[in-house]
């Protein structure tokens, strides 16, 4: 049997094979609403095969939106859209739907990467961002407002608010977004995190607003929804957020139960050097596996299926996730069935299309043409 297309549990859920689809930003909703571009979008990855579905960066908040694009869950028209998008996937596809809550921070009112990713600035229809500290992500940009404790609180509510909506539209998991340099890691990295208060300075101190987050959203739901938190295992810059800070926080996050970690890296400052090449962030999954024992997700250019098995025989993490690998390939996980000898569970409308001598690809008879 195929360990990249065994069974796995993540909490309540149980995966039919251990590969994930990651949160890919699409930049198309408008006013936060869902569009028929994720009617589509979603629904070449919900007959993908693949074990699960994360959905994009889903804003809990406007402000807290990375573009004027950005898909938002936070008051019931972003809900009853969403809502529309879900009822059609369902009707096609039984794979695990999961949400990913963010909030952008000081990265908010930017571009699309299409419109060169750049700030929007405030006469150009963008607002004035929110961080834990009076720091812009580069010197050009315009400074973002510091939060302050009630500033904090509303964010937590809307991060709970959100999951509660999640569960309502029966939405399988939530994962919190802490990684990429966005609100949550802004909290919990040096570079971004100054603050002179309990929030800041000491490892336990940059970790509380995660903490605090993960607390409420973990209580606004019920106990069959797992909640797990996708963070940056390094910054990638010199006196930052790096791989033994994460294994703490995956050690108070389990202390918590949290569902799962997904270790991705980056994002907090220009300034980063990043090793790109295959699998570069697998090893810190491991470490952190390793560490806390809870269920990882592997990312970051896990593009062969031979590559991706390897990285589950070997225990190095428990999934693996593909993004980019996935939007240039809707199918990745047949062929990758295909070549290690596995099935897939995919609609019975594509069953024809399985080549002569893998009849069992699908787990349903070749058909002809009538």
């Amino acid at each position: 049997m195929s360990a990249l297309f065994s069974r796995a549990p993540l909490g309540h859920l149980t995966l039919e094979n251990r590969i994930v689809i990651a949160p890919m930003c699409q930049y198309s909703a408008v006013n936060g609403e869902a569009t028929d571009w994720h009617l589509m979008h979603l629904g070449a990855m919900t007959a993908s095969g693949a074990g699960m579905l994360i959905l994009e960066a889903t804003a809990v908040e406007p402000d807290g939106r990375i573009s004027p694009g950005d898909l938002g869950l936070w008051n019931d028209a972003t809900e009853a859209a969403l809502h529309r998008v879900l009822v059609s996937l369902r009707a096609h596809s039984a794979m695990p739907i999961a949400i990913q809550l963010g909030h952008a921070g000081r990265k908010a009112s930017s571009d699309a990467p299409w419109d060169g990713g750049q700030q929007i600035a405030t006469d150009r229809g963008g607002w004035i961002a929110s961080a834990p500290s009076a720091l812009p992500h580069a010197p050009h940009e315009l400074a973002p407002q510091s939060l302050d404790l009630q500033g904090m609180e509303r964010i937590k509510h809307a991060f709970a608010d959100a999951a509660r909506r999640a569960e309502r539209l029966g939405l399988q998991a939530i994962e919190l977004h802490a990684a990429h340099g966005y609100l949550l890691h802004q909290f919990l990295s040096p570079i971004a995190n100054q603050r002179t208060d309990a929030y800041g300075g000491s490892l336990e101190n940059r970790m509380r607003f995660v903490m605090e987050v993960f607390d409420e959203t973990r209580a606004a739901v019920s106990d069959k929804i797992p909640v797990g938190v996708r963070f940056s295992g390094t910054d990638w810059v010199e006196d930052g957020w790096d791989i033994k800070q994460s294994i703490a926080l995956g050690l108070a996050l389990r202390e918590r139960g949290c569902g799962f970690l997904h270790v991705s890296s980056g994002g907090v400052s220009p300034a980063q050097k990043i090793p790109v090449g295959p699998g570069y962030q697998v090893g810190m999954a491991q470490q952190i596996r390793e560490s806390t024992g809870l269920p990882t997700i592997a990312v970051g250019l896990i593009t062969e299926p031979e590559q991706a098995q390897a990285i589950i025989e070997s225990g190095q993490a428990d999934f693996v996730a593909l993004a980019r690998g996935m939007l240039y390939n809707p199918r990745w996980p047949w062929h990758a069935a295909a070549k290690l000898g596995a099935q897939v569970q995919v609609p019975k409308q594509f069953w024809r299309s399985q080549p002569q001598g893998l009849s069992n690809l699908f787990g349903g008879l070749r058909l002809g043409q009538r």
